[in-house]
């Protein structure tokens, strides 16, 4: 059970975002005749491991991808978070689930690695759990530079639902973060002829704004639905109208809804309205297609080990994996259960971990001679 000792090892590290903590250095150790590459920016690394099996240089590139850093343990662990516990078939620690159990049965995987026709690479970032804006990212941009780009990834984050792999991720919505402030003429309750209560204004709005689907959704994505988070306005007194409200709200939009469509929408629904508006996307919305070869190598991978036919979803928040979708690198995640991530007494079973590791085993086995 290698990957479980890669696992154990990979929890002693504290490496809590920004930090690698020294596991790059551990990792390095366990793979031969690899090639580094670091990208390193603003206090954040990135480490690319690689190496080419075969002569054929125009081969196929196979990129597993995850991320070292660990959001805070926190208090009220019943044992010291960077230091493993295996009790009743689970280990314990911070980012046992997310996602150092990924990363260890993908490391073991490869390890095994006798024979292949392509080049195995690894990346790996320390900054997935924060603004993600050095990490994956950067080093992609990096590796596009070099002529390094993979033709297709796999990203062992958590998405296991019940049992492992019994559900991966072949797409994701992006976010789309909005604050709308709605202008109004502050004034004395008694007399409302003289103000203009902006209030009233989000009243005849809301119904366009609040819960609002900007389109219908289809076989892989729910509609990209308008979600207030906040709204506020006033001096929280009984006798003065507010000047103004300020309205917050959230789009998990899908491929079906851009910035560029969300922009459109507002502008005619707020075109006679004084107001302020401000959008950002924070992350792009991506899909692989089912057909393609990444998601079908990996489906019949989990059919041969596990059995299982894994559901195909773009649920959930948001990953790296976004960045290698922006390359038109085919990617789709794939890992152990996600029930505990971030939480108190985070743990993975221990024979998830094994049973991803036979699955990627199999993939790379699957994938040999493709070109």
């Amino acid at each position: 059970m290698v990957e479980i000792e890669i696992l154990k090892k990979l929890i002693s590290f504290k490496s809590v975002t920004p930090n690698e903590s020294g596991s790059y250095e551990y990792i390095l150790g366990l793979l031969s005749g690899f090639k580094a590459l670091e990208f390193d920016k603003n206090g954040v690394k990135n480490l690319f491991l690689y190496k080419q099996y075969g002569e054929c240089k125009d081969s196929l590139h196979i990129c597993f991808a995850g991320h070292v850093d660990v959001v805070p343990a926190g208090d009220s662990w019943d044992s010291d978070p960077f230091t493993p516990i295996i009790k009743d078939g689970y280990i314990y620690g911070r980012g046992t689930q997310d996602m150092k159990s990924g990363i260890a049965a993908f490391l073991s995987a490869i390890m095994e690695i006798e024979s292949f026709n392509g080049i195995i690479s690894i990346l790996l970032t320390s900054d997935e759990e924060g603004e993600a804006i050095y990490g994956t990212k950067y080093a992609l941009e990096e590796l596009e530079k070099m002529n390094l780009l993979p033709n297709f990834a796999i990203v062992a984050e958590p998405t296991s639902v019940e049992s492992v792999c019994d559900m991966i991720k072949i797409g994701r919505r992006g976010s789309i973060n909005g604050i709308l402030t709605l202008e109004g003429k502050q004034g004395h309750v008694a007399y409302p002829s003289k103000c203009i209560n902006p209030t009233e204004i989000l009243a005849v709005l809301l119904p366009k704004i609040a819960g609002y689907n900007l389109d219908n959704g289809d076989d892989n994505f729910e509609p990209s639905k308008i979600v207030i988070t906040d709204i506020r306005g006033g001096m929280e007194a009984v006798n003065v109208t507010p000047q103004n409200i300020k309205i917050m709200f959230n789009i998990r939009n899908s491929t079906n809804t851009t910035l560029k469509d969300v922009e459109e929408y507002f502008y005619n629904l707020l075109k006679d309205t004084k107001h302020t508006l401000t959008l950002k996307q924070s992350s792009k919305p991506f899909l692989s297609k089912k057909d393609s070869l990444v998601v079908s190598l990996l489906v019949k991978s989990i059919q041969n080990v596990l059995n299982i036919n894994p559901a195909l979803s773009t649920s959930g928040g948001t990953s790296d994996a976004r960045y290698f979708a922006e390359y038109g690198i085919s990617v789709v995640e794939c890992g152990v259960c996600n029930d505990r991530i971030h939480a108190v007494n985070e743990r993975v079973k221990i024979s998830e971990v094994e049973s991803l590791r036979r699955v990627f085993s199999e993939f790379i086995n699957l994938a040999k001679g493709i070109n």
